[in-house]
Protein backbone atom coordinates (compact mmCIF):
# COMPACT_ATOMS: atom_id res chain seq x y z
CA UNK A 1 0.00 0.00 0.00
CA UNK A 2 1.36 3.34 -0.62
CA UNK A 3 2.01 5.39 1.87
CA UNK A 4 -1.08 8.09 2.49
CA UNK A 5 0.66 11.62 1.41
CA UNK A 6 -1.29 13.94 4.50
CA UNK A 7 -0.85 17.37 2.60
CA UNK A 8 -2.20 16.20 -0.47
CA UNK A 9 -4.88 13.89 0.91
CA UNK A 10 -6.16 16.66 3.07
CA UNK A 11 -6.87 19.39 -0.24
CA UNK A 12 -8.40 16.36 -1.46
CA UNK A 13 -10.80 15.71 1.32
CA UNK A 14 -11.32 19.57 1.63
CA UNK A 15 -12.47 20.00 -1.72
CA UNK A 16 -14.75 16.99 -1.01
CA UNK A 17 -16.28 18.57 2.01
CA UNK A 18 -16.55 21.89 0.04
CA UNK A 19 -18.32 19.53 -2.62
CA UNK A 20 -20.91 18.28 0.22
CA UNK A 21 -21.52 22.03 1.53
CA UNK A 22 -22.30 23.13 -2.14
CA UNK A 23 -24.83 20.31 -2.23
CA UNK A 24 -26.38 20.84 1.36
CA UNK A 25 -27.45 24.48 -0.34
CA UNK A 26 -28.66 23.20 -3.13
CA UNK A 27 -32.43 23.46 -4.38
CA UNK A 28 -34.59 20.34 -4.45
CA UNK A 29 -34.49 19.95 -8.11
CA UNK A 30 -32.17 17.05 -9.38
CA UNK A 31 -31.70 14.66 -6.15
CA UNK A 32 -30.85 11.70 -8.39
CA UNK A 33 -27.97 13.58 -10.36
CA UNK A 34 -26.56 14.81 -7.12
CA UNK A 35 -26.17 11.84 -4.97
CA UNK A 36 -24.70 9.96 -8.04
CA UNK A 37 -22.36 12.90 -8.79
CA UNK A 38 -21.65 13.02 -5.19
CA UNK A 39 -21.14 9.19 -4.52
CA UNK A 40 -19.13 8.76 -7.54
CA UNK A 41 -16.65 11.97 -5.86
CA UNK A 42 -16.13 9.97 -3.11
CA UNK A 43 -15.70 6.55 -4.69
CA UNK A 44 -12.95 8.32 -6.69
CA UNK A 45 -11.44 10.45 -3.55
CA UNK A 46 -11.10 6.74 -1.76
CA UNK A 47 -9.82 5.42 -4.62
CA UNK A 48 -7.18 8.17 -4.82
CA UNK A 49 -5.84 6.97 -1.91
CA UNK A 50 -4.43 3.64 -2.47
CA UNK A 51 -2.08 3.69 -5.73
CA UNK A 52 -4.70 5.26 -8.15
CA UNK A 53 -6.71 2.19 -8.27
CA UNK A 54 -9.28 2.39 -10.62
CA UNK A 55 -13.09 2.28 -9.37
CA UNK A 56 -14.21 -1.10 -9.80
CA UNK A 57 -17.81 -2.07 -10.76
CA UNK A 58 -19.91 -5.26 -11.53
CA UNK A 59 -18.68 -6.18 -14.67
CA UNK A 60 -21.58 -6.04 -16.52
CA UNK A 61 -21.71 -9.88 -18.17
CA UNK A 62 -22.36 -10.76 -14.58
CA UNK A 63 -25.06 -8.52 -14.14
CA UNK A 64 -27.37 -10.35 -16.48
CA UNK A 65 -30.47 -11.71 -14.63
CA UNK A 66 -31.30 -15.40 -13.75
CA UNK A 67 -34.15 -16.71 -15.21
CA UNK A 68 -35.70 -16.77 -11.48
CA UNK A 69 -35.19 -12.80 -11.19
CA UNK A 70 -36.71 -12.22 -14.64
CA UNK A 71 -39.14 -14.30 -13.39
CA UNK A 72 -40.24 -12.52 -10.16
CA UNK A 73 -39.93 -9.30 -11.77
CA UNK A 74 -42.68 -9.92 -14.22
CA UNK A 75 -44.99 -11.79 -11.52
CA UNK A 76 -44.64 -8.41 -9.22
CA UNK A 77 -45.56 -5.98 -12.53
CA UNK A 78 -48.41 -7.98 -13.21
CA UNK A 79 -49.41 -8.48 -9.84
CA UNK A 80 -49.56 -4.73 -9.36
CA UNK A 81 -51.14 -4.48 -12.44
CA UNK A 82 -54.32 -6.87 -11.65
CA UNK A 83 -54.39 -5.05 -8.40
CA UNK A 84 -55.40 -1.98 -10.76
CA UNK A 85 -57.80 -4.45 -13.02
CA UNK A 86 -59.33 -5.46 -10.00
CA UNK A 87 -60.14 -1.77 -8.89
CA UNK A 88 -62.01 -1.28 -12.51
CA UNK A 89 -64.53 -3.87 -12.23
CA UNK A 90 -66.24 -3.28 -8.29
CA UNK A 91 -69.93 -3.18 -8.81
CA UNK A 92 -69.79 -1.46 -5.88
CA UNK A 93 -67.83 1.56 -3.83
CA UNK A 94 -69.44 4.26 -1.43
CA UNK A 95 -70.17 6.26 -4.43
CA UNK A 96 -72.04 3.67 -6.29
CA UNK A 97 -73.57 0.32 -6.13
CA UNK A 98 -75.39 -1.95 -9.06
CA UNK A 99 -78.98 -2.53 -9.02
CA UNK A 100 -79.81 -4.95 -11.58
CA UNK A 101 -76.77 -4.37 -13.39
CA UNK A 102 -77.41 -0.61 -13.49
CA UNK A 103 -74.87 1.65 -11.45
CA UNK A 104 -76.85 4.10 -8.47
CA UNK A 105 -75.47 6.78 -6.98
CA UNK A 106 -75.48 5.71 -3.05
CA UNK A 107 -76.90 8.72 -1.18
CA UNK A 108 -75.04 10.70 1.76
CA UNK A 109 -75.15 13.49 4.02
CA UNK A 110 -75.41 17.00 2.61
CA UNK A 111 -77.33 15.39 -0.65
CA UNK A 112 -80.44 17.26 -1.60
CA UNK A 113 -83.26 14.56 -2.85
CA UNK A 114 -86.52 16.10 -4.82
CA UNK A 115 -89.48 13.30 -3.80
CA UNK A 116 -92.27 13.46 -5.98
CA UNK A 117 -95.71 11.53 -4.44
CA UNK A 118 -98.74 11.18 -6.61
CA UNK A 119 -102.10 10.65 -5.19
CA UNK A 120 -104.25 9.97 -7.68
CA UNK A 121 -103.92 12.67 -10.47
CA UNK A 122 -102.62 14.99 -8.03
CA UNK A 123 -98.45 15.27 -7.87
CA UNK A 124 -97.03 16.68 -4.88
CA UNK A 125 -93.39 17.70 -4.78
CA UNK A 126 -90.89 18.17 -1.67
CA UNK A 127 -87.21 18.81 -1.66
CA UNK A 128 -85.36 17.80 1.92
CA UNK A 129 -81.33 17.76 3.04
CA UNK A 130 -79.95 14.35 4.09
CA UNK A 131 -79.07 15.60 7.76
CA UNK A 132 -75.56 14.92 9.26
CA UNK A 133 -76.68 11.66 10.18
CA UNK A 134 -77.83 10.32 7.10
CA UNK A 135 -81.26 10.73 7.75
CA UNK A 136 -84.58 12.55 5.93
CA UNK A 137 -88.35 13.57 7.29
CA UNK A 138 -90.88 13.11 4.87
CA UNK A 139 -94.56 13.41 5.25
CA UNK A 140 -95.86 11.08 8.14
CA UNK A 141 -92.78 9.70 8.56
CA UNK A 142 -89.48 10.54 10.53
CA UNK A 143 -85.70 10.30 10.77
CA UNK A 144 -85.38 7.45 7.70
CA UNK A 145 -81.98 6.61 7.44
CA UNK A 146 -81.43 7.05 3.83
CA UNK A 147 -76.90 7.00 3.64
CA UNK A 148 -75.65 4.62 1.59
CA UNK A 149 -79.03 3.69 -0.12
CA UNK A 150 -79.56 4.46 -3.71
CA UNK A 151 -82.77 6.12 -5.21
CA UNK A 152 -84.36 3.21 -6.33
CA UNK A 153 -83.83 1.73 -2.46
CA UNK A 154 -85.01 5.23 -0.51
CA UNK A 155 -88.19 4.55 -3.34
CA UNK A 156 -89.13 1.23 -1.72
CA UNK A 157 -88.79 2.28 1.31
CA UNK A 158 -90.76 5.07 2.01
CA UNK A 159 -93.22 3.12 -0.29
CA UNK A 160 -93.77 0.39 2.38
CA UNK A 161 -93.58 3.06 5.00
CA UNK A 162 -95.82 5.11 3.68
CA UNK A 163 -98.76 2.09 3.31
CA UNK A 164 -99.42 2.37 6.48
CA UNK A 165 -100.64 5.96 6.37
CA UNK A 166 -102.05 6.68 2.79
CA UNK A 167 -102.93 3.75 0.25
CA UNK A 168 -101.32 2.86 -2.72
CA UNK A 169 -98.85 5.20 -2.56
CA UNK A 170 -96.37 6.23 -5.60
CA UNK A 171 -92.83 7.89 -4.56
CA UNK A 172 -90.42 8.86 -7.23
CA UNK A 173 -86.78 10.09 -5.86
CA UNK A 174 -84.36 12.35 -7.35
CA UNK A 175 -80.87 13.45 -6.01
CA UNK A 176 -81.06 17.49 -6.86
CA UNK A 177 -78.05 18.10 -6.03
CA UNK A 178 -74.81 15.65 -4.97
CA UNK A 179 -72.27 16.55 -1.85
CA UNK A 180 -71.32 13.83 -0.07
CA UNK A 181 -68.82 11.78 -2.26
CA UNK A 182 -65.96 13.97 -3.96
CA UNK A 183 -62.48 13.27 -5.44
CA UNK A 184 -59.91 15.91 -5.29
CA UNK A 185 -57.53 16.30 -8.52
CA UNK A 186 -54.32 17.85 -8.27
CA UNK A 187 -51.40 18.80 -11.09
CA UNK A 188 -51.56 19.44 -14.71
CA UNK A 189 -55.21 20.01 -15.59
CA UNK A 190 -56.59 22.01 -18.33
CA UNK A 191 -59.27 23.69 -16.25
CA UNK A 192 -60.69 22.40 -12.83
CA UNK A 193 -64.75 21.85 -13.04
CA UNK A 194 -66.56 21.44 -9.48
CA UNK A 195 -66.40 23.84 -6.30
CA UNK A 196 -63.14 25.19 -7.33
CA UNK A 197 -62.38 26.56 -10.90
CA UNK A 198 -58.92 26.94 -11.94
CA UNK A 199 -56.54 27.28 -14.79
CA UNK A 200 -52.99 25.10 -15.52
CA UNK A 201 -51.89 23.76 -12.63
CA UNK A 202 -54.71 24.46 -9.84
CA UNK A 203 -56.30 21.91 -7.90
CA UNK A 204 -60.07 21.58 -7.21
CA UNK A 205 -62.80 19.01 -5.71
CA UNK A 206 -64.80 17.28 -8.00
CA UNK A 207 -68.44 16.01 -6.70
CA UNK A 208 -68.98 12.91 -7.70
CA UNK A 209 -72.66 11.76 -9.42
CA UNK A 210 -72.39 7.94 -9.84
CA UNK A 211 -69.91 5.73 -11.68
CA UNK A 212 -67.22 7.55 -12.63
CA UNK A 213 -63.76 6.57 -13.77
CA UNK A 214 -60.35 7.65 -14.36
CA UNK A 215 -60.34 9.09 -17.48
CA UNK A 216 -64.16 10.69 -16.81
CA UNK A 217 -62.67 12.16 -13.57
CA UNK A 218 -60.08 13.83 -16.17
CA UNK A 219 -62.54 15.00 -18.30
CA UNK A 220 -64.57 16.26 -15.78
CA UNK A 221 -61.21 18.38 -14.28
CA UNK A 222 -61.27 19.38 -18.15
CA UNK A 223 -58.46 17.27 -19.18
CA UNK A 224 -54.65 16.85 -18.52
CA UNK A 225 -52.04 20.24 -20.03
CA UNK A 226 -49.28 19.46 -22.74
CA UNK A 227 -46.98 19.59 -19.74
CA UNK A 228 -48.55 16.68 -17.97
CA UNK A 229 -46.49 13.25 -16.69
CA UNK A 230 -49.06 11.14 -17.59
CA UNK A 231 -47.10 8.58 -17.44
CA UNK A 232 -46.46 8.86 -13.37
CA UNK A 233 -50.27 9.68 -12.74
CA UNK A 234 -50.05 8.94 -8.50
CA UNK A 235 -54.21 7.71 -7.01
CA UNK A 236 -53.46 8.26 -3.60
CA UNK A 237 -56.42 5.94 -1.93
CA UNK A 238 -56.84 5.17 2.28
CA UNK A 239 -53.27 6.44 2.76
CA UNK A 240 -51.81 4.14 -0.29
CA UNK A 241 -50.32 5.66 -3.13
CA UNK A 242 -50.58 3.87 -7.11
CA UNK A 243 -48.85 5.08 -10.04
CA UNK A 244 -50.44 4.67 -13.33
CA UNK A 245 -49.74 4.99 -16.92
CA UNK A 246 -52.11 6.81 -18.74
CA UNK A 247 -50.62 5.43 -22.13
CA UNK A 248 -51.49 1.78 -21.18
CA UNK A 249 -55.32 3.07 -21.30
CA UNK A 250 -55.16 5.79 -24.36
CA UNK A 251 -52.38 4.54 -26.68
CA UNK A 252 -53.00 0.67 -25.95
CA UNK A 253 -56.06 0.51 -24.95
CA UNK A 254 -56.46 -1.29 -21.72
CA UNK A 255 -59.55 -0.34 -20.04
CA UNK A 256 -59.48 -2.74 -17.54
CA UNK A 257 -56.74 -0.39 -15.81
CA UNK A 258 -59.24 2.81 -16.07
CA UNK A 259 -60.05 2.34 -12.36
CA UNK A 260 -63.03 2.89 -10.34
CA UNK A 261 -62.38 6.25 -8.60
CA UNK A 262 -64.45 6.28 -5.01
CA UNK A 263 -64.98 8.85 -2.57
CA UNK A 264 -62.09 10.64 -0.73
CA UNK A 265 -59.46 9.72 -3.77
CA UNK A 266 -56.38 12.22 -4.77
CA UNK A 267 -55.34 12.34 -8.07
CA UNK A 268 -51.87 13.69 -8.99
CA UNK A 269 -50.86 14.56 -12.47
CA UNK A 270 -47.40 15.82 -12.16
CA UNK A 271 -45.60 18.15 -14.39
CA UNK A 272 -43.13 16.81 -16.94
CA UNK A 273 -39.77 17.18 -15.75
CA UNK A 274 -37.80 20.67 -16.57
CA UNK A 275 -35.05 19.21 -18.60
CA UNK A 276 -36.53 15.50 -19.59
CA UNK A 277 -35.20 12.54 -18.74
CA UNK A 278 -31.76 12.56 -19.31
CA UNK A 279 -28.42 10.85 -18.43
CA UNK A 280 -24.75 12.42 -17.51
CA UNK A 281 -21.55 11.90 -19.03
CA UNK A 282 -18.38 12.52 -17.27
CA UNK A 283 -14.91 11.47 -16.88
CA UNK A 284 -12.22 11.04 -19.65
CA UNK A 285 -14.81 11.94 -22.69
CA UNK A 286 -14.17 15.14 -25.06
CA UNK A 287 -17.01 16.80 -23.61
CA UNK A 288 -18.77 16.26 -20.49
CA UNK A 289 -22.30 17.12 -19.74
CA UNK A 290 -26.09 16.23 -19.44
CA UNK A 291 -27.50 14.44 -22.49
CA UNK A 292 -31.00 13.84 -22.80
CA UNK A 293 -31.98 10.19 -22.25
CA UNK A 294 -33.89 10.03 -26.37
CA UNK A 295 -30.43 10.34 -27.68
CA UNK A 296 -28.26 8.59 -25.54
CA UNK A 297 -30.40 5.25 -24.77
CA UNK A 298 -27.54 3.14 -24.68
CA UNK A 299 -23.91 3.37 -23.48
CA UNK A 300 -22.43 4.05 -27.22
CA UNK A 301 -24.45 6.84 -28.05
CA UNK A 302 -24.32 8.22 -24.79
CA UNK A 303 -20.54 8.22 -25.11
CA UNK A 304 -21.01 9.36 -28.74
CA UNK A 305 -22.57 12.35 -28.09
CA UNK A 306 -19.93 13.28 -24.96
CA UNK A 307 -17.45 13.28 -28.46
CA UNK A 308 -16.61 9.92 -27.62
CA UNK A 309 -13.31 8.94 -25.64
CA UNK A 310 -10.17 11.09 -24.84
CA UNK A 311 -6.30 9.44 -25.63
CA UNK A 312 -6.09 8.83 -21.41
CA UNK A 313 -9.59 6.76 -21.33
CA UNK A 314 -9.38 3.51 -19.58
CA UNK A 315 -12.46 2.54 -21.87
CA UNK A 316 -12.27 -1.46 -20.31
CA UNK A 317 -13.35 0.67 -16.89
CA UNK A 318 -16.15 2.57 -18.16
CA UNK A 319 -18.73 2.85 -15.30
CA UNK A 320 -22.13 3.40 -14.67
CA UNK A 321 -24.13 4.64 -11.60
CA UNK A 322 -27.30 4.08 -11.29
CA UNK A 323 -29.47 5.11 -8.44
CA UNK A 324 -32.25 2.76 -6.56
CA UNK A 325 -34.53 3.03 -4.25
CA UNK A 326 -33.85 6.37 -1.48
CA UNK A 327 -31.90 5.53 0.83
CA UNK A 328 -30.42 2.19 -0.97
CA UNK A 329 -27.24 2.33 -2.17
CA UNK A 330 -26.47 2.48 -6.01
CA UNK A 331 -25.37 -0.03 -8.40
CA UNK A 332 -22.36 0.63 -9.90
CA UNK A 333 -21.85 -1.39 -13.35
CA UNK A 334 -18.72 -1.92 -15.09
CA UNK A 335 -18.60 -1.84 -18.93
CA UNK A 336 -15.29 -3.12 -21.30
CA UNK A 337 -16.16 -0.47 -23.98
CA UNK A 338 -12.97 -1.89 -25.51
CA UNK A 339 -14.58 -5.49 -26.07
CA UNK A 340 -17.81 -3.49 -27.16
CA UNK A 341 -15.74 -1.68 -29.72
CA UNK A 342 -13.26 -4.23 -31.13
CA UNK A 343 -14.93 -7.32 -30.50
CA UNK A 344 -18.32 -6.29 -30.87
CA UNK A 345 -19.38 -7.44 -27.42
CA UNK A 346 -22.90 -5.99 -27.45
CA UNK A 347 -23.08 -7.48 -23.87
CA UNK A 348 -21.13 -4.59 -22.78
CA UNK A 349 -23.29 -1.84 -24.14
CA UNK A 350 -25.79 -1.69 -21.42
CA UNK A 351 -29.15 0.18 -21.74
CA UNK A 352 -29.55 3.29 -19.96
CA UNK A 353 -32.02 4.74 -17.72
CA UNK A 354 -33.48 8.20 -16.73
CA UNK A 355 -30.53 9.36 -14.39
CA UNK A 356 -27.86 7.40 -14.85
CA UNK A 357 -24.35 8.47 -14.70
CA UNK A 358 -22.00 7.11 -17.02
CA UNK A 359 -18.43 7.74 -16.07
CA UNK A 360 -14.70 7.11 -18.08
CA UNK A 361 -11.54 6.86 -15.87
CA UNK A 362 -8.38 7.62 -16.46
CA UNK A 363 -5.92 4.91 -17.23
CA UNK A 364 -4.75 6.02 -13.90
CA UNK A 365 -6.90 7.88 -11.96
CA UNK A 366 -4.48 10.16 -10.10
CA UNK A 367 -5.45 14.03 -9.49
CA UNK A 368 -8.81 13.95 -7.62
CA UNK A 369 -8.80 17.57 -7.46
CA UNK A 370 -8.50 18.08 -11.34
CA UNK A 371 -11.63 15.51 -11.90
CA UNK A 372 -13.43 17.62 -8.93
CA UNK A 373 -12.61 20.97 -10.86
CA UNK A 374 -13.70 19.87 -13.54
CA UNK A 375 -16.89 18.37 -12.72
CA UNK A 376 -18.05 21.26 -9.99
CA UNK A 377 -20.07 23.61 -13.08
CA UNK A 378 -21.74 19.97 -13.96
CA UNK A 379 -22.86 19.94 -9.81
CA UNK A 380 -23.71 23.38 -10.09
CA UNK A 381 -26.43 22.66 -13.00
CA UNK A 382 -28.27 19.76 -11.09
CA UNK A 383 -28.32 21.98 -7.91
CA UNK A 384 -29.61 24.73 -9.90
CA UNK A 385 -31.25 23.57 -12.92
CA UNK A 386 -34.06 26.79 -12.96
CA UNK A 387 -30.65 29.33 -14.02
CA UNK A 388 -30.22 27.67 -17.32
CA UNK A 389 -33.18 27.92 -20.58
CA UNK A 390 -34.68 25.17 -21.64
CA UNK A 391 -33.94 25.86 -25.51
CA UNK A 392 -29.41 26.50 -24.39
CA UNK A 393 -29.88 22.79 -22.46
CA UNK A 394 -31.45 21.44 -25.71
CA UNK A 395 -29.22 23.16 -28.46
CA UNK A 396 -25.87 22.85 -26.49
CA UNK A 397 -26.48 19.93 -24.19
CA UNK A 398 -24.74 21.90 -21.32
CA UNK A 399 -20.96 20.94 -22.05
CA UNK A 400 -19.07 21.36 -19.38
CA UNK A 401 -15.08 20.09 -20.11
CA UNK A 402 -12.88 23.07 -21.18
CA UNK A 403 -9.31 21.06 -20.81
CA UNK A 404 -9.23 20.05 -24.82
CA UNK A 405 -8.93 23.18 -26.95
CA UNK A 406 -8.87 21.12 -30.14
CA UNK A 407 -11.73 18.65 -29.24
CA UNK A 408 -11.85 17.77 -32.56
CA UNK A 409 -8.51 15.92 -32.44
CA UNK A 410 -10.08 13.41 -29.98
CA UNK A 411 -12.76 11.92 -32.13
CA UNK A 412 -12.27 8.10 -33.31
Amino acid sequence: MVPWDHEAGSEDMNIVKRMHRHHDRGAPAGHTGKKLLLCLAGALFLSSCYASTAVKGTPVKDLAPTEREANARKILKETKKEELRAMSRVKKNRVFQEIRGIPEYRIGPGDVLEINSRVGDKVTTATVTVDSRGMISYSFIDDVTVAGLTPSQVDALLTRRLASYIKHPRIDILVKEFNSKSALVLGELANIRGSVYGAKGASGKIYLKGKTTLMDLIALAGGYTVDADIKQVKLIRSGKTYVLDLYDIIEKGDERLDIIIDDGDVLDIPELPTYGERVYVLGEVVSQGVYPLEDAQDLLAAISLAGSFTPLAKEENTLIVRAHEPGEKPLVMMADMKALLRKADIRQNVRLKDGDLVYVPRMRIGDINDWIRNTLPLLDILLYPKKFEDDYFLRHYLHFDRRHENADKYWR
